[in-house]
């Protein structure tokens, strides 16, 4: 599936957070992500996501799709080219 994950974290756990999210999907842009997963890495991924946050202060947005070709990306201005997944 297609994810686009979108966090909003306190201080203290956003380099947690960014280096997480960067296990699986491409860093397109601060606090957000675009990638292809499968339903056991988005499970991992939210498992250890909710390890990380307060529920009662931070928030984690996923928009899923069975696939990329169903959504018009539009990019206006510079787009961030990272291409892998790994720090």
């Amino acid at each position: 599936m297609y994810v686009i994950l979108v966090y909003d974290m306190g201080q203290k756990r956003v380099g947690k957070m960014l280096k997480l999210c960067r296990r699986y999907l491409n860093w397109i842009q601060n606090s957000v992500f675009e990638g292809e997963m499968t339903e056991v890495q988005l499970k991992e991924l939210l498992y250890e996501a909710r390890r990380i946050m307060r529920e009662d202060e931070d928030s984690l947005i996923l928009f899923k799709n069975r696939d990329q070709k169903w959504l018009d990306k539009e990019i206006v201005g510079v787009e961030r080219q990272s291409t892998d997944n790994f720090l």
